[in-house]
C-alpha cells in the first residue's frame, strides 16, 4: 500500500516573508550587483559595493530560517505534520559562527558549516513525536568538496592558463569551460546528494540505494537534454531525477524495509511547471510563493512511502 505525503503550505502565508526577502535582499542586491554595473559603462564612479552585497546576503539567511521553517511545517505524511523546534538566535550563531570560520579558513571550514546548519534543520525536526537525526560527517563532505570541485576547478585554472592561447577564439574557451563544468557536476551532484540523505529515524534508517555508474548515466542523459534545449526541458530533468532516486531511496530498519517513490504525469507535470514558471516571470517574482506552495504540493503530493515485501 502506498501512503503519500502531503504539502499544506498556501501561497497566502509564505507571501509575507517573501516580500520581506523581496525588498530587503532581492531589489538591493540587484540595484547594486546589475543595474551599478551597468550604469558604470556610461558613467564613471557608479559601480557596485561588496560590502553591501555582503550584507544583503546575510540578511537573506536571516530570512531563510523562517522559509525554510514554514516549509519544513507544511510536510504533512499520513495523520502527522513535521514540527520544527529549532531557535532563531540559535540559527543566527551557527550562521555567524560559519561564515567567520569559513572565510578565516578559506573555504575549509564550509563542508563543517554545511554539515551543521543541515544538522539543525533536520535535528530540530520531529514527526509523530519522533525526532529526525542527520548522520552525515563534515570530513566525509569536505573529502567530497575537495575531491569533485575544488581540485578539478584548479586543473582547469592551471590547463586554461598554460594551454589556453589569448588569441584563441573566445567560444573555444566558453565552450570547454561549459563542457567541464558539466562533467564536473556529475560527480558533485551524486556524491553531495548521497551524503545528504543520511538520516535516522524511529529505527529507520534512511539512505540512498544507488550506485555511482548507473546514476552518472541519468544524471549526464538528463544534464545533456537540458543544453541540447537550451533550457526548455530543464522541469523534466527535475521530474526524472525526483522519480529516480526517489525509488532508490530506502528507510531500512531491523524489522522491515520501506521504499520511496514518485508517480507522476510526464506531459502534464512537465506543462504544470512551466506554467508557475511563466507567472512566476510575468509578475517580476511576485507571484513566487504561490508557485512554491503549488509545485511542492503537486511534487509531496505524488511521492509516497510502501513496505517491501521480502520474497
Amino acid at each position: 500500500m502506498k501512503n503519500y505525503f502531503d504539502f499544506t503550505l498556501t501561497g497566502k502565508r509564505l507571501f509575507p516573508v517573501w516580500i520581506i526577502f523581496y525588498l530587503l535582499i532581492i531589489i538591493p542586491y540587484t540595484y547594486n550587483n546589475y543595474l551599478l554595473n551597468f550604469a558604470s559603462n556610461f558613467e564613471d564612479g557608479k559601480t557596485s559595493n561588496p560590502a553591501f552585497t555582503l550584507l544583503t546576503m546575510l540578511v537573506g539567511y536571516l530570512v531563510f530560517f523562517f522559509v525554510i521553517k514554514m516549509i519544513m511545517e507544511s510536510i504533512k505524511y499520513k495523520e502527522g505534520t513535521v514540527q520544527f523546534e529549532g531557535g532563531f538566535l540559535t540559527y543566527v550563531w551557527k550562521m555567524l559562527l560559519g561564515i567567520l570560520l569559513s572565510m578565516v579558513t578559506v573555504t575549509v571550514y564550509l563542508a563543517w558549516f554545511i554539515k551543521d546548519i543541515t544538522k539543525f534543520f533536520c535535528n530540530n525536526s520531529t514527526l509523530n513525536g519522533e525526532r529526525f537525526e542527520f548522520k552525515g560527517k563534515g570530513l566525509r563532505l569536505f573529502i567530497i568538496l575537495l575531491l569533485t570541485m575544488i581540485l578539478p576547478m584548479i586543473v582547469m585554472t592551471i590547463y586554461s592558463m598554460n594551454y589556453l592561447k589569448p588569441t584563441d577564439p573566445g567560444w573555444i574557451s566558453m565552450i570547454l569551460f561549459q563542457v567541464f563544468f558539466m562533467l564536473l557536476m556529475i560527480p558533485y551532484i551524486y556524491f553531495f546528494y548521497k551524503w545528504s540523505v543520511d538520516v535516522e529515524y524511529k529505527g529507520y534508517s534512511i539512505k540512498w540505494d544507488t550506485n555511482f555508474k548507473d546514476s552518472s548515466v541519468k544524471i549526464l542523459t538528463e544534464m545533456l537534454l537540458t543544453f541540447i534545449t537550451l533550457g526548455i526541458y530543464l522541469p523534466m530533468a527535475y521530474l526524472r531525477l525526483f522519480h529516480y532516486f526517489s525509488a532508490r531511496t530506502v528507510a531500512v530498519s531491523e524489522e522491515s524495509t520501506l521504499q520511496f517513490g514518485f508517480d507522476y504525469n510526464a506531459k502534464k507535470d512537465f506543462l504544470f511547471i512551466w506554467g508557475q514558471i511563466l507567472l512566476n516571470f510575468i509578475t517580476l517574482g511576485f507571484y513566487y510563493p504561490w508557485a512554491i506552495a503549488k509545485i511542492g504540493k503537486r511534487f509531496l503530493g505524488q511521492t509516497y512511502v510502501t513496505n517491501v515485501i521480502a520474497e
